[in-house]
C-alpha cells in the first residue's frame, strides 16, 4: 500500500523528482503540522500535480478563486471542508479564516493516515484576507509547542504569483522559518515536451518548443492535431499562437501572463522593455537607451522580467564582463517578435500571411538562439551521462578575443571541469561547443575553427588539455567532418536526433 502511494501516477508527465520530494514531504517527519510551498507560473501544471498528490493520499484540495471576495471564499471553502468529511454543505458554515483552517486540518487528520491539506491559488486569498499567513503562524506554532487538541498533518501553500509566493517566506513574514518544502515548478524539460506534445520527429518537436516552451497547460489549450512534419508545422502555428480566436493566441496569452504578478502595475513599460529586447537590446543601459529612459529606471522592471522567468540574465563564464539579457519565455518572445509586428495582418485574417512575412525572423531570431541555448539545456542535463568519459560542471557561453586578427569569437557552449569556479584563472575547461542552426550540414572548416578557439583560450591561461570540441547541428554534419572526428577522440558531433535521446 506504501508502494503504490509513493508511485507517481501513470498520466503524470515527467516531475519525477517533484513528485519524490512532495510525497518525502507527506510521509515525512513527525505527525506535528508540517508546511510546504509550491509556486510557479500559470500554465506550468501546479494545479494538476498536486489534485493528484491529494487524491493519493485522499487529502483535502481546496482553491481560491480570483473573482470571490473574502464573504464568497469563505463559504466556498467551508463547503469543500464539509464535503471532505461527508456532510451537507451548510453543515460547515464560518466567517473567520483561523476556525475554517483549524477545521480543515482537523478533518483531513480524521480522514486520513497521511493528513494533507492543499490550499491553491493561495494569492487570491490574501488580497481579500492577508490575515492568513499570520493564522498559519499560529496554528503552525501551537502543533510545534504540543499544545492540547493543536492540528497536525500537512499543509501545502500554491500559487501562480510567483513574487507573492516568495514573498511569504522572506524578512520578518510570519512564515518565514516555518516551511520545510519551497518547489518552484518549471517547465517541462524539451524532452519531455516533446512526449507532452506527442510528436516522433524531433525537429517537428523543436519547432513547437521554440514557439510554446515545455509549458504543460499549453497542450488542452491547442484546438489542432500536433505537427509531425516541418511541412505541418506552418498551418499548426496559424490554428493556435496566429489565430485571434483562441485562448492560445499569444497576444492574449501574453497579456494574461503578464497581469499575473501584482508588480507588473504599468504594462505598458514592460511590453516596451520586452519590444526593445526582441529588437536586439541585451544590456539595461541598451534598452534605457531605446526607451528614452536612464539605465537606472531598468533595474527594477528587468529584476521582476529576470524573477518570472520571461528574460534570463547570463554572465561570460571566463572572465567579468556586463551580462547579458535575453528575452527566453518562448510565447512572450514569439509574440513582441512576429504577432505584434504583423497584429493588423493576424486579426483581419491573414495568418498565412503574417507567417510567410514573419518566417525569416522566426528562422535567424528564434529558432537559431532557442536551438543553441538547447544544446547548452543537452550539455549540462544529459551529455555526461550520454556521453562516456565527460565529466562536466558548471555550463555556459563565453567571448574570446583574438588579438592577432582583432576579431572576437562567440563561444555558444562552454563546460567548466567539476568544482571549477566561473571567471576564475587557470580554470580547467571540459568541453567547449559551436552550434550552426544553417540549412547546410556543417563542415571541417567549422571544426578548424573550434580547434583554433581552444588554443586562443589556452594562451590566454586556462587549462584546456582536456577539452572536448562538440559541434552542434541542426541539419547535419558532411562526410569529410564525420571522417575527421572518427580519427580524433577529442570531438563530439551532436545532431538533433541525439539532443532527443533517439
Amino acid at each position: 500500500m506504501v508502494d503504490e502511494l509513493i508511485a507517481k501516477p501513470a498520466d503524470v508527465l515527467g516531475r519525477d523528482r517533484e513528485w519524490v520530494s512532495l510525497v518525502g514531504f507527506v510521509t515525512g517527519g513527525e505527525a506535528k503540522l508540517r508546511l510546504g510551498i509550491v509556486s510557479g507560473r500559470r500554465r506550468h501544471g501546479k494545479s494538476f500535480l498536486l489534485q493528484h498528490l491529494a487524491q493519493r493520499f485522499g487529502g483535502l484540495y481546496l482553491t481560491a478563486v480570483e473573482e470571490d471576495g473574502r464573504a464568497s471564499a469563505l463559504r466556498r471553502f467551508s463547503a469543500a471542508v464539509a464535503a471532505h468529511s461527508g456532510l451537507p454543505a451548510s453543515a460547515v458554515a464560518m466567517d473567520d479564516w483561523e476556525p475554517l483552517l483549524r477545521s480543515a486540518l482537523t478533518v483531513a487528520q480524521r480522514t486520513s493516515a497521511t493528513p494533507l491539506v492543499v490550499i491553491d491559488e493561495l494569492p487570491y486569498l490574501l488580497r481579500h484576507s492577508p490575515e492568513i499567513p499570520g493564522l498559519l503562524q499560529h496554528l503552525y506554532d501551537e502543533s510545534q509547542f504540543g499544545q492540547p487538541d493543536a492540528p497536525g498533518g500537512r499543509l501545502i501553500l500554491c500559487g501562480s504569483a510567483v513574487s507573492v509566493m516568495s514573498e511569504l517566506l522572506s524578512g520578518t513574514k510570519p512564515l518565514r522559518g516555518r516551511a520545510v518544502l519551497d518547489l518552484r515548478l518549471g517547465a517541462f524539460d524539451y524532452r519531455d515536451a516533446r512526449r507532452m506534445w506527442q510528436i516522433d520527429d524531433p525537429y517537428a518537436a523543436l519547432l513547437v518548443h521554440s514557439v510554446l516552451g515545455g509549458a504543460p497547460g499549453y497542450r488542452a489549450l491547442a484546438d489542432t492535431p500536433s505537427p509531425e512534419s516541418d511541412a505541418e508545422f506552418p498551418t499548426w502555428v496559424q490554428r493556435t499562437v496566429l489565430d485571434p480566436a483562441l485562448a492560445l493566441y499569444s497576444r492574449a496569452e501574453t497579456e494574461y501572463l503578464l497581469r499575473e504578478d501584482p508588480r507588473i502595475t504599468h504594462r505598458s513599460l514592460y511590453y516596451d522593455i520586452l519590444g526593445a529586447m526582441a529588437s536586439g537590446a541585451s544590456t539595461a543601459s541598451s534598452i534605457g537607451s531605446l526607451l528614452g529612459r536612464e539605465r537606472g529606471a531598468m533595474t527594477h522592471p528587468l529584476d521582476v522580467l529576470e524573477s518570472t522567468g520571461y528574460v534570463t540574465r547570463s554572465e561570460d563564464i571566463l572572465r567579468p564582463r556586463k551580462p547579458t539579457l535575453t528575452l527566453t519565455d518562448p510565447i512572450v518572445r514569439f509574440n513582441q517578435l512576429i504577432t505584434l509586428t504583423y497584429a493588423p495582418l493576424i486579426e483581419d485574417g491573414h495568418a498565412a500571411d503574417a507567417w510567410s512575412a514573419g518566417r525569416p525572423t522566426f528562422h535567424s531570431k528564434i529558432l537559431g538562439p532557442h536551438f543553441e541555448e538547447l544544446t547548452r539545456v543537452w550539455t549540462r542535463r544529459y551529455a555526461r551521462d550520454e556521453v562516456a568519459a565527460l565529466d562536466i560542471g558548471l555550463v555556459g557561453s563565453a567571448e574570446i578575443s583574438d588579438a592577432k586578427t582583432r576579431t572576437k569569437h562567440e563561444v555558444d557552449v562552454l563546460a567548466l571541469a567539476p568544482g571549477e569556479r566561473p571567471q576564475n584563472p587557470g580554470a580547467r575547461i571540459a568541453l567547449l561547443g559551436e552550434t550552426k542552426a544553417t540549412l547546410s550540414p556543417r563542415g571541417p572548416a567549422d571544426l578548424d575553427r573550434l580547434d583554433r578557439i581552444r588554443a586562443l583560450i589556452g594562451e590566454q591561461g586556462h587549462n584546456v588539455r582536456d577539452a572536448e570540441l562538440a559541434l552542434f547541428s541542426l541539419h547535419g554534419f558532411d562526410r569529410n567532418l564525420q571522417a575527421a572526428a572518427a580519427a580524433r577522440e577529442d570531438v563530439l558531433l551532436v545532431g538533433l536526433n541525439q539532443m532527443y535521446g533517439d
